[in-house]
Order: C-alpha cells, then structure tokens, then sequence
C-alpha cells in the first residue's frame, strides 16, 4: 500500500499541473490587453491567507501576464509530459523526504544516490565511476578542477595560492568551446587568465572544428619549459556550434603521456546510450570525467546535470566538493531517480535513437534542395546539423565581391534561421555564428526531443523550399534596385550589409540652404511620412525603418522581393511620393508665412482706412447719437472699402470690384503637385508587380480604351470663367494633397475682408 501522504502529494501536483496547462488557453482568450485586475498588482499579505487554487490561479496570471506583448508563432508553450511531471514530483518528494530523522533520510539517500550512479554508469558504458549532481551545468567542471589542483600541488591544503604562484597552473581548452567557460573557471577558482589557454582548431588538415592535437603538444612542451604545470584539458564530444568531436583518443595518449587530466563535454555524449557508437565518441568513455546534460536530451524539466569522473581518493572528492556527508544535498539526485525508473532503458535509449533519426533524415533532404549545404560534414551520428544557404552571386570574383557575397549570404541566413524558427517552433531550429562559415541554421533535437516528430522535419524541410526562391529573387534584383536609386535624383542609396531585404534607400531632396540641423529634421520627417504612406499602400512589400539600434539614421529598408516586382515602378513611387511630401510641406509653410504678412499688411492698410474715412466724415458723425441724426438729415454716399487676401498671388486687393460686379474675379489656380502616376492595373493586382504575358493582350486592349476616354475628355469644350455671373460671391480655394490636408481646411479662411466702419 502507498503512503496516504505520498498519494496525496502525487494526486495534488496532477491536478496543479492540469490547471496550469489547461488554463492557459481559457487565459489567452478571455484577456484583455488593456484591462487590469487588482491582482496584477502588489499588495501585502492577506491576513486570514489564500487557498491552493487561488494561489495556483496567480502563478498562472503572472505565466501568462506578457504575453500579448509577443507573437504566438514566437510563443511556445511546451507541455512537459508525464515524464515530466515524475521529476517535478522528484523535488516535492525532496522536500518532504527531508524531515524524516537523520538514519532513515541517510540510507534512503545513499540508496538513491547509488542507484542513480550504477543506471547512468552502465547506460553511457562509463565504468567504476562517480557521480556529482549539479544544477549549473558548469559547476561539475568547476569541482574537477579543484580536484585536480588538491592532486597535483600536495600542500594546496594548507599553502593555498602560495603554491600555485610558485608553479602556475594552466588549463586548456577548445577554442570552439562554448564562450566565457574559461573566464567562469579562472573567476571561480581565482586564478588569473593567464592560467587560460586556448587551443586552435584545424586550419589546414581535418576538421575546422577539431581541436589541433599537434599545436596542443606544442604547447604542452613549451610550458613545461617555462615551468609550468598543464593541469587539466576540456575536449569537445560535440562542439556547442557544430557538433563535432575532437579526437578523443588521441588527446586521450596525449594527456597520458603528460599526467594532464581529461574532460569531456558535449552533446554527442548522449549516443554512447545507443547500440551502435562510433569510434570518436566512444573514446569518451576512457577520459578522466565527462559532464551530462539529460534534462535537455530526456525532456525533464529542472533535473540536475551529472558529471561522471574516475578518482580513487574520496578525501580529496570530498575536499573538492565532489561529494557530502549532508543528506539533504543528496537528495538533488532524487527527480533524476525517478524519471530514469519511469522512462527506462528502452525508453531512454529511444529518445536518443529518435533525436539520431530526426537529423539524418533533415540531412538526406537536404541534399535535394538548391542552394541549401551543409556548412560543416555530418559528424557520424551526431544528433547536431548546421546548414546554411550558398549563393555565389555573380560578381567577377574580385575580393571586394567575395566580402560583399559572404556578407549578404551571412544577412540572409539570419533571415531564414528566424523564419523557420518562428514558423516551426517545434523543431527548435536557432542560428550560430561559426568563425570559418559564417551566420549558419543549427537543429538540434537532442535539445527539443520531447517535442520534435518526424512531421516537423518534413514542415522545415517544405518551409525552406519555399523561402529560398524568395531569397534568390532578392539577391537577384539588389544590384537593379541600386541602380534605380542611383538613377533618380533626390534618392540615395544607403549599403548595409546586415539587412536581409532588397535594399535601403533615403531621401534627400532638400533644400541645400537649409543648416545641419533643420536640414537633419526636415530629412526626418520626410522620410517618417513616407514610411508610413508606404506602408499604406496594398503591395507584397514590407518596409520598416531598420533595426532599433542601426548605425543608419533616416531610412527606408525594404525587405524581402519576388520574382515578378517591377523595380523601377517601385522607385519611381518612392521618389514621387517623397517629392509630394516635400513639396506639400513646403507648400504649407510658405502659406502660413504668407498669411501672417498679410494679416499685418491688413491691419496697416485698415488703420490707414479708418483715419481717412475719419477726415472725410467729420467727427460729430463718429458719436453715436449726433451721428445716426446727421447720417438722417445728410445721408453719406460712400463706396465700401475694404481688402481681400489672394493666398495664390499672396496679396492684398481692393474689394471694390467685388461689390461692383456682385461676384468675386476667379484667379488662375496654383500648379498642381506631382501625383502618381502607375500603370493602369487589373482588378486585385497588387501594386509593384509586374503583368504576365498572358495579360499583355488585356493590357494593350486596356490600354487603348484608356486612349480613347483621354481623347473624348479632350473634345470637351472648357468653359470659360464669368467675372459678374453670379449674385454670390465665391470663395476662392487652395489644394493640397499634402498629409497636413487638415491644417490646410483650417486655412479655409481664403479671403481677409474688412467693410468701413458705419
């Protein structure tokens, strides 16, 4: 029979689960981006407390709480199983295992600690080893190294770093190991850099990711000259970018020869559970210690790494922190227990057969897709492929075009590995920057093996088909798209050699009299409109304003083209509308300036009225009541005076002929703006494409019928305009299709009139 309380804690952590799994859809569709609950924000403890459900209901919320803010294809939830859920029971257990008396909680941890170490021994063919439980996964290469210095300097103990300044220790490594390893080891254990020594690969013979054996002898040789001690060696069974293996067995002789400790890391460590191992890898199991990673390669959320080493002085274990004499620490081995129990052998070895299967079946199909290779030889059966797309261009093979070629290549697989990422999140897919290769595409379902299937490597494989035309067409058509820039004044063509698109472009038809700084402004604002007219317009382009933190200032990047994009129509647009911007800008700014000076003028010319009218009437006429019964007894004849405001000639005019004729006189209208001008198009066809021939007969029909309308508008007589037709007088108007249409209507005022004071 199960312990009432250890069937409670496994039926409650079940039901946890299911309500965080299961309400994060319910939580997705009933939030509200712009609503906020109380619960949203901090408060302090409630006195009388809160229930399970209700505190499992806030960790959800707070799960949850960002995620309007991103993309569902970048969002990925994954479900962590059953499997799952036996190691998340592993640590409740922990916790709960930890309050039984001392002698029941030691034997129960040292048998779990021992069964965990046989399982992971016999399962990855490492033999009479031991095992350290971690949860940073570099933590167990830490504890080695102070091993190894505990061994090699006996008076470490007592000395400390006296002994270490006397004879300084040096530990090597892979210069395609994974970043900042080096640096952690020296900062943690307070050594200095120096102590860091970092081996090149191959350049000439082998792999380009292959730690050099012959320079690492070198190197051993030369600092033993200079007295010092080579301590410890950290190979590569699966370099963190490529996947490669290092020769094992020959540093294996090398560190032999040299009383050099070996440890291995990696994720081709993960087949030695496989039937079949190859040579490479299977020389891992000979080294002085090797670092496993199975919360990853299983799927098991929050399992500790395990390093597996080979030393017959468990004191100098102990000093090291390889082991404990605390039993709580030993239960850390306790989530792993479990999953290993549920999973299996089987179970363990399929899922390593199945992230093996996954890459070699990519593999094969991507050798039938054009311009897609592998950058680097698949490593026998590594579960790690690195592709990239190749395009040679077809420039003259000069130096300048090589760079250029790698540059734009390295910009397009950046492209493509977030394409593919955020399309097929399942798989996993992310990109590295390898030294000799360049911006690569990396899948790895070693990493993602609870959550990639065989489904999922034929989608990445269709999604590559159908983004590698698109980048071609770009490629293609980037040297026409510069040349159309460069062709049209008032456009410049920006180079930058990141962006993974047609191209970037600016424009900058401004006024050269203009200083540094209006200019700069004036370049802004130009250019922010005409990034948003462009992207109001229905086409299949997209255009931004380039990354957040670009060196370039002011543009337009244009991203990915197909086959059928008429470039030159596009350019051609581009100019016009910023031609019409500027010039309605300027339009709007000449206006206002035009406007307050007539208003001005106005007000003089009004002043200057009213002091003539005042000599010519007299002023008993100005008081009120004397001059309502002189203007009785002696009417005054006097003709209305006044001024009007032409905004198209910009001046002040008499009102007199208006009053005479009873109409106001219609003035030749301003020259109108650019407008754009595009071919005439289907129904639904998109703007910047180009028509097929089947359409070429449509277009010269279309084409003639459009002739015809122009002719038959032309034959139309224009009337001629009347001065004095009309008993009203018009209000003469201003165009503008600028963006600022609004402060032009609020200009509608077109006329400044002012009658003679009665």
């Amino acid at each position: 029979m199960v312990d009432p309380t250890l069937a409670e804690m496994g039926k409650n952590l079940n039901e946890a689960m299911k309500m965080l799994e299961d309400g994060h859809t319910s939580a997705e569709e009933d939030r509200d981006p712009k609503k906020y609950t109380r619960k949203d924000i901090p408060g302090p403890l409630q006195g009388s407390g809160q229930n399970m459900v209700s505190i499992l209901q806030l960790v959800q919320t707070l799960m949850n709480e960002d995620e309007e803010e991103e993309s569902s294809s970048a969002r990925r939830i994954q479900n962590v199983g059953e499997q799952g859920h036996m190691a998340l029971l592993g640590h409740s257990l922990a916790a709960y295992i930890s309050v039984l008396d001392k002698d029941r909680l030691r034997k129960l941890t040292t048998r779990i600690l021992s069964d965990t170490t046989l399982w992971l021994c016999r399962l990855f063919r490492y033999e009479n080893g031991s095992a350290y439980y971690h949860e940073e996964d570099r933590e167990g290469l830490l504890k080695v190294c102070r091993l190894v210095i505990h061994s090699r300097y006996e008076d470490y103990t007592t000395e400390g770093f006296n002994v270490l300044y006397n004879r300084q220790p040096v530990v090597y490594m892979s210069a395609a190991s994974r970043p900042g390893l080096g640096q952690y080891l020296c900062n943690q254990l307070g050594l200095p850099l120096s102590c860091l020594c970092r081996v090149p690969c191959n350049t000439m013979f082998g792999s380009q990711h292959q730690m050099d054996v012959a320079l690492l002898e070198r190197l051993l040789k030369e600092d033993l000259q200079s007295g010092k001690l080579p301590l410890l060696l950290v190979a590569n069974a699966g370099t963190p970018g490529a996947g490669h293996t290092d020769k094992l067995g020959r540093l294996k002789e090398l560190c032999d020869q040299y009383n050099i400790w070996l440890h291995v890391e990696g994720v081709n460590l993960a087949t030695l559970a496989l039937g079949y191992v190859s040579a490479s890898v299977l020389a891992a199991t000979k080294c002085d210690s090797m670092t496993l990673t199975l919360g990853p390669w299983l799927g098991l959320p929050a399992v500790p790494a395990v390093t597996l080493y080979r030393h017959e002085d468990p004191s100098l274990s102990l000093a090291a922190g390889l082991t404990t004499s605390q039993p709580v620490e030993k239960l850390r081995a306790l989530p792993l227990w479990l999953s290993l129990q549920y999973l299996g052998h089987n179970g363990i070895v399929e899922r390593m057969k199945q992230a093996s299967q996954l890459s070699q079946r990519l593999l094969e199909n991507l050798k039938d897709v054009t311009s897609i290779r592998t950058s680097v030889e698949h490593d026998g059966n590594s579960p790690v492929v690195v592709f990239k797309f190749s395009y040679e261009g077809s420039g003259s093979g000069s130096t300048i075009n090589l760079n250029t070629i790698e540059r734009e290549n390295d910009a397009m697989n950046q492209w493509l590995g977030e394409q593919l990422a955020a399309l097929i999140p399942s798989c996993g897919v992310d990109i590295v920057e390898l030294e000799d290769e360049g911006t690569c595409v990396r899948f790895n379902p070693l990493m993602t093996s609870a959550g990639t299937r065989t489904d999922d490597v034929d989608q990445l494989v269709e999604c590559i088909k159908v983004k590698i035309p698109i980048i071609l067409y770009t490629l293609q058509l980037k040297e026409e798209f510069r040349l159309e820039v460069e062709r049209i004044a008032g456009l410049s063509y920006v180079v930058d050699y990141s962006w993974a698109g047609l191209g970037v472009l600016r424009y900058e038809h401004v006024s050269e009299e203009l200083d540094v700084s209006k200019r700069e402004a004036e370049l802004e604002k130009i250019n922010v409109s005409l990034l948003k007219k462009l992207n109001e317009l229905e086409s299949d382009l997209s255009f931004s304003s380039g990354p957040e933190f670009g060196a370039e200032k002011n543009c337009i990047y244009i991203g990915m083209a197909t086959e059928d994009l008429d470039v030159s129509e596009l350019v051609e647009t581009i100019a016009v509308m910023g031609r019409e911007i500027e010039e309605n800008s300027k339009l709007l700014e000449n206006m206002t300036e035009v406007v307050r000076k007539g208003i001005l003028e106005a007000e003089v010319q009004l002043q200057k009225a009213n002091e003539e009218r005042l000599l010519e009437e007299g002023v008993l006429r100005q008081i009120p009541l004397v001059g309502s019964v002189l203007n009785w007894l002696s009417p005054v004849q006097a003709t209305p005076r006044g001024r009007t405001f032409n905004l198209t000639a910009g001046s002040l005019e008499s009102t007199e002929k208006t009053y005479m004729c009873k109409a106001q006189a219609t003035e030749s209208s301003p020259p109108s703006t650019p407008t754009l001008g595009h071919a005439k198009r289907h129904p639904g066809q998109k703007l910047f494409k180009r028509l097929s021939r089947n359409s070429d007969a449509m277009s010269e029909t279309s084409s003639i019928s459009h002739l015809e309308e122009v002719e038959n508008l032309e034959a139309v007589p224009t009337p001629e305009p009347q001065l004095c037709s009309s008993t009203e007088a018009p209000t003469p108007s201003v165009e503008s299709n600028s963006e600022g249409s609004n402060e032009a209507e609020a200009l509608d005022i077109k006329t400044v009139e002012s009658e003679s004071l009665r």
